[in-house]
């Protein structure tokens, strides 16, 4: 019986290193090794929470001049004006989109993984508008990050780019646009359902979506962001009441009927998309919708009978009963003895080591284990700016199959989504070269695919130094020590006898005596020459990330 009783032991190094790589970018042995001794509420007190930003927005710095002009915001300060920025847009909404990624690499929370969840879920392109747009986007996510779900839509509802890019911009009283309707339906909120016959599915019918359209009539984008959220401070779009169906909406049995008055005046678009909001969320089954989301997300892609009735559904019942507050809900799931699946006779077989990493826990979670961090956003704008564009966003990402914040429809990336595939879509034909040139890329700091081999990637991992830095592997001079040690904390389950051996013997020995390496590495320390020790230790992070037990976490 799966439960969602809390795990209360303490973790041990297994459970922490599971727990830190479903819930945050950022993975060290550090962080691991401190999780190790809390319990499941412990560990969870210090990632539930948002993180300070390096930067608090995106800076613009043309990286291929020389010139010492200082760096330019790519939103205004209070009081200046930027409209002299020397680039176009579409190169600055580049540079909103390194900007986040420059934060989710240093964010030891959850916050930016839930960005990518939201994002996700409620999903818009980086070509829909302009760079200042998509930022306010992004900073909505991020309010909304581990808050209230029924709030995040809502104020999704007047979302400068997600008007534009539903067209909800053209749903006119008069000329009424459904796309909106239909996604916040379908995709944002309740679900579809199998259908039942024509223009009727298991939670609403077409009727339905007819009504909700004329419910957002009217609303329309404010792109000179002079129009501000209250509660957020997030810029927002306006009402043109104009545009408005004022008329009685009234919806289907499958909302109990219910009839929302039409508005008499713009203030009044505000009470009607209320009232519609509500009854929406008054639906168990759009409760239940996110809770099957967030499990897909963060636990496993396998929805059992059994995981609806003992997980999904209490789950379900604990969000509504918290008016949609969602971290509760995340607490309640990676507490659980079955999010570390010790509700069953084997702790192995389900749950750790179950998903395939998508292109952003493959870089990001490699680059912080070696302590990987590219120059200042501060200091450096431009070159960090060239390390998370061309280095990340380019080749780690983009060319496996993971555009950062243009996902090919409005149902977003099929790996977060695609049954039956799920997570393996992130694995196959199309992906595999750029998810093997990680390591090359690290070892060597060239950018090896998509680009000349003599271009720098931006940082670059010298093996021998980290291990001697004593940060992961407590005795780099004992062989089994240190291949052990990092198996540990790189793989999500322990190898057998067999695997392990395959690792030490033949990998990183070269089926040598153990005692070589061991004066090998004496050597090292005593000389500082890296010469003979770079070249087994490569080997063995080279086939530690060419695993299939390193594509899953």
């Amino acid at each position: 019986m799966a439960s969602l009783q809390p795990f209360t032991g303490i973790l041990g190094q297994r459970r922490a290193a599971h727990l830190l790589r479903r819930t945050s970018y950022v993975y060290s042995a550090s962080k691991v090794n401190q999780m190790a001794n809390q319990t499941a509420a412990q560990a969870l007190s210090s990632l539930l929470v948002p993180y300070s930003l390096a930067a608090e927005q995106p800076v613009y710095d043309d990286p291929t001049t020389t010139t010492n002009e200082a760096a330019t915001w790519v939103l205004p300060l209070p009081g200046t004006d930027n409209a002299s920025l020397p680039a176009q847009d579409f190169v600055l909404r580049r540079y909103v989109i390194s900007w986040w990624s420059n934060e989710a690499m240093r964010d030891p929370g959850i916050v930016h993984k839930m960005m990518i969840f939201w994002h996700q879920y409620l999903a818009t392109s980086l070509q829909t508008l302009g760079s200042k747009q998509y930022f306010d986007y992004l900073s909505l996510l991020r309010w909304g990050a581990i808050g209230n779900f029924k709030k995040l839509a809502t104020r999704m509802v007047t979302d400068n780019v997600m008007l534009f890019y539903l067209n909800n911009h053209q749903n006119t009283a008069t000329n009424p646009n459904e796309n909106f309707a239909r996604e916040f339906f379908e995709l944002f909120t309740i679900g579809k359902g199998p259908q039942i016959g024509p223009g009727d599915y298991t939670n609403y019918t077409e009727d339905d979506i007819v009504q909700a359209a004329r419910v957002f009539t009217g609303f329309r984008a404010s792109t000179g962001r002079t129009v501000v959220d209250p509660e957020t401070g997030i810029p927002r779009g306006t009402t043109l009441f104009s545009a408005h169906a004022t008329g009685t909406k009234q919806f289907s049995s499958k909302f109990q009927n219910t009839v929302i008055q039409g508005a008499t005046n713009a203030a009044g678009m505000w009470t009607e998309l209320n009232s519609f909001v509500n009854m929406v969320f008054a639906q168990e089954e759009t409760a239940k919708n996110l809770c099957r989301r967030l499990y897909r997300y963060f636990v496993s892609r396998n929805i059992t009978d059994e995981i609806e009735t003992d997980i999904i559904t209490p789950l379900a019942t604990s969000l509504m009963a918290n008016g949609y507050e969602v971290k509760p809900v995340l607490l309640k799931l990676m507490q659980s003895e079955h999010f570390f699946d010790e509700d069953d006779s084997d702790n192995k077989d389900e749950i750790i080591g179950s998903i395939i990493k998508s292109p952003l826990e493959l870089a990001y979670q490699s680059l912080s284990f070696f302590g990987l961090q590219p120059v200042s956003i501060s200091t450096q704008p431009g070159n960090n700016f060239l390390f998370h564009e061309r280095g990340l966003a380019q080749r780690m990402f983009t060319m496996a199959n993971f555009n950062p914040f243009q996902p090919s429809d409005v149902a977003g990336y099929p790996g977060f989504y695609q049954y039956p595939d799920y997570s393996r879509a992130w694995f196959n034909s199309s992906t595999i070269i750029a998810r093997y040139k990680v390591p090359t890329m690290l070892l060597s700091g060239k950018l090896t695919i998509g680009g000349s081999v003599n271009t720098a990637l931006g940082v670059k991992l010298n093996i021998a130094p980290w291990l001697r830095s004593g940060s992961v592997v407590t005795d780099p001079s004992d062989s089994w020590v240190l291949v052990q040690e990092l198996l540990r904390y790189m793989l999500p389950e322990q190898v057998d006898d067999d695997r392990f051996a395959y690792f030490h013997n033949t990998v990183f020995l070269d089926n040598l005596p153990p005692a070589d390496w061991t004066y090998e590495w004496e050597n090292f320390l005593t000389t500082n020459n890296d010469t003979e020790v770079k070249i087994p230790l490569e080997r063995l992070i080279t086939a530690i990330m060419y695993s299939p037990e390193y594509q899953t976490f």
